[in-house]
């Protein structure tokens, strides 16, 4: 990696500031944590800092409070179950900047841990505001970021602040999220097969036209499908279709052709008269789907066709579930693409919510290469841009 790394820092006896995303789901009944696995992902950079003589100061964001002061959406619930975690105390602060934030994180010891207050209570976060990101800087001696799923955005705890700091290095998870999803452009094992799925084309026109030139094979599903299955003038009846998109969809098929890869769109489906539980359902197939109906899954054709591919695969990136994963009578091909990734004995990595959410629900994480964090930031990463949180580390002379 051409940028500094963590265990590249002597931290002993220094502050080190560390973003990482705890971006976590939170119940709407009681506001208590339902996944905890970003706060995991991060332990390993967290007991680095301490167990060499550090103390850290940890930032985050959580939610949208679109720059107020939001109570529902503090750290607090993080930073007691990273307390939990860890078998030691975290000190939650009232803020993550201000004379109280700066006399507490100056008096700090080795191997003390701090969370700061949510970042977005300030609208100076996202906007990447000079004076915000110097007050940031103020609080460590050295950066460690170890949030890539904000990799993508250049906000002042992810790219400002790095400008005012000695060093900035990549922390245990940014490392791997760089590694495992680099690989996947440079050095893939083929069969290299990609599932995409998910609501929309128009957030995922770049990656594809990207993983065209590398992927043998794309696997579509998810409500997407509908847009290019439309733009191939096959009947969606009631389908989510984003109409502005019908020629950028037909573009990809005709690129697909033109590299002599494969695109596979579902060839049967399960299909809805409500997006809801107890709706009447019933399966279609090449035929296309009737007029009121809305495709809410892909059939069990498709799910033995997409099977047949990820069976052969020595590579496999996954990102989008193929149906309404959350109402559970339209989640079984999510659930089925699931169990065949876990069992294909190919690299694989995961990404997006509801892709690693299904992973975890059927309890087949151990069974994944890499479970990616990423989200949008994965997305972009493999679209070929460069993100600026990573963009903003201290370059290596490791080459």
């Amino acid at each position: 990696m051409a940028k500094l790394f963590i265990e590249d820092l002597d931290v002993k006896g220094k502050r080190v500031l560390m973003r990482v995303d705890f971006n976590v789901p939170l119940s709407k009944k009681d506001g208590s944590i339902t996944d905890d696995s970003r706060i995991k992902a991060s332990l390993p950079s967290i007991r680095y800092v301490i167990e060499h003589g550090g103390s850290l100061v940890l930032m985050s964001h959580l939610g949208r409070p679109d720059g107020k002061v939001v109570p529902a959406l503090s750290m607090k619930p993080a930073s007691e179950r990273l307390s939990r975690l860890l078998g030691r105390p975290v000190a939650q602060l009232g803020d993550c900047v201000g004379p109280e934030v700066e006399k507490f994180v100056l008096a700090m010891k080795p191997g003390s841990i701090a969370m700061l207050e949510n970042l977005r209570f300030h609208p100076e976060e996202e906007e990447n505001e000079e004076s915000f990101s110097r007050a940031l800087a103020s609080l460590g001696d050295l950066y460690v970021n170890d949030a890539f799923g904000t990799a993508h955005r250049a906000h002042a705890s992810t790219a400002g602040v790095a400008r005012y700091m000695k060093a900035g290095a990549a922390g245990y998870l940014m490392r791997d999220e760089i590694k495992y999803l680099g690989d996947l452009l440079r050095k893939p094992g083929r069969p290299f097969v990609v599932i995409l799925g998910g609501a929309k084309i128009s957030t995922k026109i770049g990656v594809i036209r990207n993983l065209l030139k590398e992927a043998d094979c794309l696997l579509i599903g998810g409500a997407m499908s509908y847009t290019f299955l439309k733009a191939q003038r096959m009947p969606v009846g009631a389908s989510l279709v984003e109409d502005d998109r019908l020629a950028e969809a037909a573009s990809l098929v005709e690129q697909a052709t033109r590299e002599k890869k494969e695109l596979l769109l579902p060839i049967d489906h399960l299909v809805a008269r409500k997006v809801e539980e107890g709706s009447e359902t019933m399966l279609v197939g090449a035929n296309g789907i009737g007029a009121g109906w809305i495709g809410v899954d892909i059939g069990p054709g498709t799910i033995e066709r997409y099977g047949e591919q990820i069976a052969s695969a020595k590579t496999i990136f996954w990102n989008g579930p193929m149906g309404i994963f959350e109402i559970k009578k339209f989640s079984k091909g999510t659930e089925q693409i699931a169990r065949m990734v876990a069992e294909s004995g190919a690299v694989s990595v995961v990404g997006g919510g509801d892709s690693v959410a299904a992973i975890n629900q059927l309890g087949l994480t151990d069974k994944i290469t890499h479970v990616s964090t990423g989200g949008g930031a994965s997305l972009e990463y493999l679209e070929g841009k460069k993100l600026p949180g990573i963009e903003a580390l201290t370059d290596s002379n490791k080459q």
